[in-house]
């Protein structure tokens, strides 16, 4: 597994963590780590997903990501 940390910006309470925890657990080979506002941690497998992907599902659910 790879680790991967973004900074995440829109967010600003528990329902946007939630939202960005559920579009980020949807995809294949991911484990979240870890999702707070502003920011999340996440365990993935690069077999099955990119970074790009990722973000982009974060994107997807009305977010701005940032891959650190």
């Amino acid at each position: 597994m790879s680790k991967l940390t973004m900074k995440i910006d829109g967010m600003s309470c528990g329902h946007c963590v939630a939202a960005v925890r559920e579009a980020i657990a949807e995809l294949p080979g991911v484990q979240t780590s870890d999702v707070r506002i502003g920011a999340a941690d996440v365990s993935y497998d690069p077999a099955a997903v990119t970074p790009e992907q990722v973000a982009e599902a974060v994107r997807e659910a009305g977010y701005e990501p940032a891959v650190v």
